[in-house]
């Protein structure tokens, strides 16, 4: 059965004209892409609406011989944070004034204060560690967005954190509560670093993050520049050229 296309999440009326802080955890593949992309995002609404983006983005790595190519890297960047490489270089292209911060999240930087959260971690005890801080604050973000993939597909999945005591109408469900197989905690992580920008494309598709992050700029360009989304994500598979999209929840 194809999914319902006629239901919409609508952007609640608090992200209003204003500044939007965003808060993006890992700074790799899937999230330099996103944070190239999102300044891209941040002029167009300034363009189309009343709104911006302030984004911190946080990442503990630095640039090594296997980012590059698949990676918005170059060779003059080998062994510099990632993170304060790419904001110096959005910063200076685009006038902003965004913040990077060179350690782990959460941890060094906390998840309180962000309107939207977006994930770009390489493991699942990064997403738990991050939903367990999320479940501790009572002014965390409206919606976190995660991306993850594997060596030629993957996924990205927008949701509404759940707050104690809070009732919202239509929570969108969250990464850890669409995959609950991502909160076994008895599975290892798979994380091993690649050494050479030949192992890093046997291990990973040259543009699978590239196209990853066009598909999750899309769904935050439509929720925030546009107001609604007709899905909360999808999977994407380039070996198969299928893109298939996550229905949003039924409200019956």
């Amino acid at each position: 059965m194809p999914p319902d296309t006629s239901a919409r999440h609508y952007l609640p009326a608090a992200f209003g004209d204003r500044t939007l802080k965003v808060l993006l955890i890992g700074c790799g593949g899937n999230g330099a892409q996103m944070l190239m992309g999102l300044a891209s995002l941040d002029m167009a609404l300034r363009e189309i609406s009343s709104r911006s983006l302030h984004v911190t983005v946080v990442d503990d790595d630095i640039v090594t011989e296997a980012n590059l190519g698949r990676q918005p890297f170059f060779r003059c960047d080998l062994g510099n944070s990632k993170a304060r490489t790419l904001i110096e270089r959005i910063n200076l292209a685009h006038g902003l004034a965004w913040k990077a911060v060179h350690g782990r999240a959460p941890g060094k930087v906390g998840v309180d204060g962000a309107d939207i959260l977006i994930t770009c971690v390489d493991t699942a005890s990064a997403r738990r560690a991050i939903g367990a801080a999320l479940a501790d604050e009572r002014n965390g973000p409206a919606y976190w967005m995660d991306l993850g993939n594997r060596s030629s597909d993957g996924q990205f999945l927008v949701g509404c954190p759940a707050r104690a005591g809070a009732k919202v109408r239509a929570r969108l469900p969250t990464v850890l509560e669409y995959f609950p197989e991502l909160a076994d905690d008895s599975v290892p992580d798979d994380n091993a670093p690649s050494c050479s920008v030949a192992e890093a494309l046997e291990r990973q598709s040259l543009f699978v993050n590239r196209i990853m992050a066009s598909h999750a700029l899309a769904l935050l360009f439509d929720l925030l520049g546009r107001g609604s989304i007709g899905h909360a994500g999808g999977f994407i598979n380039l070996a198969s050229g299928q893109a298939v999209p996550i229905p949003l929840p039924r409200n019956d």
